[in-house]
């Protein structure tokens, strides 16, 4: 989901609960009408404090909230399992074959 898509259909749905115009939210946000207008119809995507404050005039609060993206399903992790098998031994001796594979890398 794009943040424009977003952002259009809090302001049109806010705006639209709160039975305002588009000329009304402008005005008790401060903002000029057309403002909204490119907002609503996504030709603009507004920065976090203009969405808060087009619904905060409104009479919404805007929350956001992180949430984490499930791992790409990648071949990286295939590898997990055998490292975890490995003895604390083992694997510092892993660690330095890397760390030495990576510093020939840069000096090539």
């Amino acid at each position: 989901m794009s943040w424009t898509r977003n952002a259009a259909t809090l302001v049109r749905e806010a705006r639209a609960r709160a039975g305002l115009t588009q000329r009304e939210l402008a005005r008790r946000s401060g903002t000029a009408q057309s403002v909204v207008a490119r907002i609503e119809g996504e030709q603009t995507s507004p920065g976090a404090d203009t969405l808060a404050r087009l619904l905060a005039a409104a009479g919404w609060d805007l929350h956001a909230e992180l949430w984490p993206q499930p791992p790409a399903d990648t071949h990286m992790l295939d590898d997990v399992p055998r490292i975890l098998a490995l003895s604390p031994e083992d694997r510092l001796r892993e660690v330095a074959a890397l760390d030495r594979f990576v510093a020939g890398a840069r000096r090539a």
